[in-house]
């Protein structure tokens, strides 16, 4: 009875195991317990990243082949590295350590041992690699431009890292990911999908055919094609004008919120951040600390706005009915605060709104920004609703962009004024030097670009989105698609409107004027400083220019923010005025302003003393 129960006992546990070894065969074997049998190679099959396509269909990013030297560290042999490493154009020490990484992430796993080999070197090695057992020839694409432009726009791929292999376990070793601009912030849509291959192997490491016959093979998916609201042709033009000038250009158009133009200058070929050169070429743009082309002006600068500000005084002003379009104050070549003479430059006089912005007059805004705050009981109460209004307009946040990177620019509140003269020992007076975009605000060429986009629509704005299509779908995330309201109603913006347009036919840029489009724009003119041991310094000004057009039912609105660009209606005006032309007509009447601009650069300025210092925002005293 005791050899019959344990007979029956060994039976049970017997086919217990048998009947869970054969489910874990046929029903449960996943990916993850293959990663783990040493019988079984993975080969990766890599699809091409998804096209990139502009506005009007024109490409600007595709692929071209290259080819990764792989190794499997459990499967190599004994070899002659100082022979090997020759072949492959490494030193024997970088190859003993890249043989090293390798094994670190995985002995059976496959490691990019050699990147991105050209046709050249490909064919060269492809016949002799088959003398080295653990290594292969992997063939991968890379990206191919079209355009050697939109650098800060498209971004660059590299592979990934040991943190994106922590975070992100879809990625393995030598793998490629986006890593700024639209490869990154679509990555997930442009890499598609890699296929997978389990290669059954016997006993000797020999492959003996698929596993499963190929049933937990994968096929790979090609990445998405997108198309983007950057206009080439405009881009193109536009970096051509930026040539020895730094500083951003944004171009959005007004009824959608997409951005035309994106431009950071000085800039760099996107080419330079492909292939097995890719590393050396980032580290010398990166390092570059004075000129800073991979820093995107258009998106980070954050320059005080200056005269461009004041329509928001005055449209804020409007909108608290302390001014009407026929008020007017008296310039004295100036305006005093205290005792103390501030300086203008429109010439004197009296001033109404539509004078005070086309001549760009200082004491107007000095006295339209004093009715605002003495319209309330408090400095605290008129600082707050003062606030409420500049930040409808997108300034003092982040705009929210489908772009990976921005910067927040600046709107000061009470709490930032209290914090440096201490609670209630403040007045208007104090920060009068904000009534004309100077002093402790600051925005970024994109801001620039949306408020003016905001003005041109008389009241609303869509937030600005690099994306317009991906696959064949043209519905994007609906956050794109939604007006955004400032706190100014409608009917205040037209006296603004005209006085900008003004601009172009009286004011500080009637030389500016383009035949056959109304344009409607501000200039600005920044003073610059800095801190040397302890003392103020003043650099050369900043241009700063924004406009739209045509004034009714306008297609393009923008913001151009030369550095040490003197003032607006130079540098920034002259490239602001054929970016419209350009877009609007497709050709440039005024060939003398191009070729000069075109022509001219700024490197003079950069040279001096100083003048290369990253930007900071200035706290303006005057």
């Amino acid at each position: 009875m005791k050899k019959l129960l344990l007979s029956s006992i060994i039976i049970i546990i017997g086919i217990t195991f048998l009947g869970r070894l054969s489910y874990m065969q046929l029903f449960s074997f996943s990916p993850n317990q293959i990663l783990e049998d040493p019988a079984i190679k993975i080969v990766y099959d890599y699809p091409e990243r998804g096209y990139i396509y502009d506005r009007n269909g024109e490409l600007l990013v595709g692929n071209q082949p290259a080819y990764d030297v792989m190794v499997i560290p459990r499967e190599t042999k004994a070899l002659d590295t100082l022979e090997f490493s020759h072949l492959l154009g490494l030193k024997r020490e970088e190859f003993i350590s890249k043989m090293k990484k390798a094994r670190r992430y995985s002995p059976r796993l496959p490691s990019v041992l050699v990147a991105q080999l050209s046709k050249e070197d490909y064919a060269r090695l492809q016949e002799k690699m088959r003398k080295y057992a653990g290594f292969y020839i992997q063939k991968r694409s890379l990206r191919d431009y079209v355009t050697n432009s939109a650098a800060n726009v498209l971004g660059y791929i590299s592979e990934v890292n040991e943190s994106d292999l922590r975070v992100n376990p879809y990625y393995a070793a030598g793998e490629l990911k986006g890593r700024t601009g639209i490869e990154k912030q679509y990555e997930d849509v442009l890499r598609g999908r890699k296929g997978v291959k389990y290669i059954q192997k016997d006993r000797f490491n020999r492959d003996i055919g698929r596993f499963k016959n190929g049933k937990l093979d994968t096929l790979p998916e090609l990445g998405t094609e997108i198309h983007i609201t950057i206009d080439k042709t405009l881009q193109e033009y536009g970096e051509r004008l930026m040539h020895g000038k730094r500083g951003g250009i944004v171009a959005i158009d007004p009824s959608s919120g997409e951005i035309l133009t994106m431009i950071s200058g000085p800039t760099y070929d996107p080419d330079l951040l492909v292939g097995r050169e890719r590393s050396k070429n980032y580290t010398k743009l990166h390092y570059d600390s004075i000129a800073r082309p991979t820093w995107d002006r258009s998106i980070l600068a954050e320059p005080s706005p200056g005269s461009p500000f004041k329509t928001l005084n005055a449209l804020a002003a409007l909108q608290e009915g302390v001014i009407q379009p026929d008020t007017k104050f008296r310039c004295y070549n100036g305006f005093y605060v205290g005792k103390n003479k501030k300086g203008c430059h429109c010439g004197g006089g009296v001033r109404d709104l539509n004078s005070g912005i086309f001549n760009s007059c200082n004491a107007y805004f000095a006295g339209t920004f004093r009715k605002i705050y003495g319209k309330y009981k408090t400095t605290d109460e008129g600082m707050d609703a003062w606030e409420k209004h500049m930040k409808s307009f997108g300034l003092g946040d982040y705009l929210g962009t489908d772009l990976p990177t921005g910067r927040p620019g600046r709107i000061p509140n009470k709490a930032y004024y209290d914090k440096a003269y201490g609670d209630g020992r403040w007045a208007s007076s104090f920060i009068i030097s904000n009534a004309i975009g100077q002093g402790e605000v600051a925005a970024t060429p994109i801001q620039l670009a949306n408020m003016t986009a905001a003005i041109a629509n008389r009241g609303f704005f869509y937030t600005p989105h690099i994306i317009k299509q991906i696959g064949n779908s043209s519905t994007i995330d609906h956050i794109y698609t939604q007006r955004r309201y400032t706190t100014i109603d409608k009917e205040h913006f037209e006296p603004v409107v005209d006085a900008m347009t003004n601009v172009y036919k009286y004011g500080t840029a009637k030389w500016l004027r383009v035949p056959g489009i109304e344009i409607a724009g501000k200039t600005g003119t920044v003073e610059n400083f800095t801190r040397i041991d302890g003392e103020r310094v003043q650099l050369t000004d900043h241009s700063i220019f924004v406009a739209f057009a045509p004034v009714k039912n306008p297609k393009i609105a923008l913001a151009v923010y030369i550095e040490h660009g003197y003032y607006g209606g130079r540098y920034a005006g002259h490239m602001a005025s054929l970016l419209i032309e350009k877009y609007l007509k497709g050709e440039i009447t005024r060939t003398d302003l191009e070729k000069k601009m075109l022509e001219k650069t700024l490197e003079h300025e950069y040279a001096k003393p100083l003048s290369g210092e990253p930007f900071k925002i200035n706290e303006y005293v005057w």
